[in-house]
């Protein structure tokens, strides 16, 4: 019995110490886009009220009342930047469609190798990134409920390799009689990717103690496939009037993903005549990675600062101008950028 307890103690140590960090593919799926959302610390599924929704919640773009384009420009961690671009159109009662387009890009790199180590400026280089291309479409089941999902395309590259893959993301959005509104998100429930290319192929001595054979013959190593992140959110937002011309927007996500532990995000948007907005937030609030048991360092990002103004230009489109600069601890702050024209 003794020996027993003994077992079951070390297996409740050991398993239930483990976490599944670093364990999925497609880790750019996980930046957020959008100078306003991620000024509100990523709270965001519910808020979903322009271009970037398709991200957050594709349900989201049936707030879209009028044809929205929107592109956003991130630096981002070790010297590489984001890109992502979204279109709206709404239908009418048919719905309302979208596409997006998400890259993570770096610049080249001199190929070294255990032969050629330090490399002169002359030598072979290459280059790794990411993009993900999607068409969503939303339609309001209700005055108050809304559905919509996302089918993308995902591809991960680095030199002569690359994987391939396909996810979709399902959202709704249900707004109450008291105006909060609740909404909730899966993102990037599809297969698992794996790297294919040329930079596997090897050559192969089925037998080197025999003399003479084909030492010589083609061979691929394997590479293993490993699933996408899936990211469940559930979140509520409710905007607050304190006049005719000044507001504050509150809203709070909680996070569930399938690579680490749960999380919240929390952000608040203060906007003066509609056109002025000071935004703060902070994600991964009360996140707690644990490895063997014990609490580790807990994540690098820290609170989130924006701002944002809109104009309606005359007999022409409205502009919307947002930044964002959020603190990433012991690296740099990343700064993004989003600009917006709603026809």
């Amino acid at each position: 019995m003794k020996r027993l307890s003994l077992i079951s103690w070390f297996f409740c140590y050991y398993l239930c110490g483990q976490n599944n960090v670093a364990t999925t593919s497609g880790a750019f799926l996980e930046i957020g886009p959008g100078a306003r959302a991620l000024g509100m610390g990523s709270a965001y599924v519910s808020v979903a009220n322009d271009a970037s929704t398709l991200y957050w919640n594709p349900a989201g773009m049936v707030n879209i009342s009028n044809p929205e384009i929107q592109t956003f420009y991130s630096t981002w961690l070790v010297e590489t930047q984001f890109y992502h671009n979204t279109a709206v159109v709404p239908l009418g009662g048919f719905g309302t469609i979208g596409a997006s387009f998400t890259a993570v890009t770096m610049d080249e790199m001199m190929v070294r190798t255990v032969q050629d180590p330090e490399p002169n400026e002359y030598g072979e280089r290459f280059d790794a990134g990411n993009l993900a291309i999607g068409l969503a479409f939303a339609k309001k089941l209700t005055d108050r409920f809304s559905f919509g999902f996302k089918t993308k395309f995902i591809q991960e590259s680095i030199w002569q390799m690359s994987a391939q893959g396909l996810a979709i993301d399902i959202g709704t959005l249900f707004i109450t009689k008291k105006d909060m509104r609740i909404g909730m998100s899966i993102s990037n429930f599809g297969g698992k990717l794996g790297m294919e290319g040329v930079n596997t192929l090897v050559d192969i001595d089925v037998d080197e103690n025999i003399y003479g054979n084909n030492d010589r013959i083609d061979g691929s190593l394997g590479t293993s496939r490993w699933p996408l992140p899936l990211i469940f959110r559930f979140g509520i937002s409710r905007e607050f009037l304190f006049s005719e011309t000044m507001k504050c927007l509150v809203a709070v996500d909680a996070i569930h993903p399938n690579n680490n532990p749960e999380y919240l995000n929390i952000g608040f948007e203060y906007s003066a005549m509609d056109m002025f907005f000071l935004r703060i937030g902070k994600s991964h609030t009360f996140y707690e990675l644990k490895s063997n048991g014990r609490n580790s360092r807990g994540p690098e990002q820290g609170l989130s600062f924006g701002g944002g103004v809109r104009y309606r230009i005359p007999r022409g489109p409205m502009l919307e101008v947002n930044y964002v600069v959020t603190n990433f601890g012991v690296f740099s702050d990343t700064h993004g950028y989003s600009f917006s024209l709603q026809f």
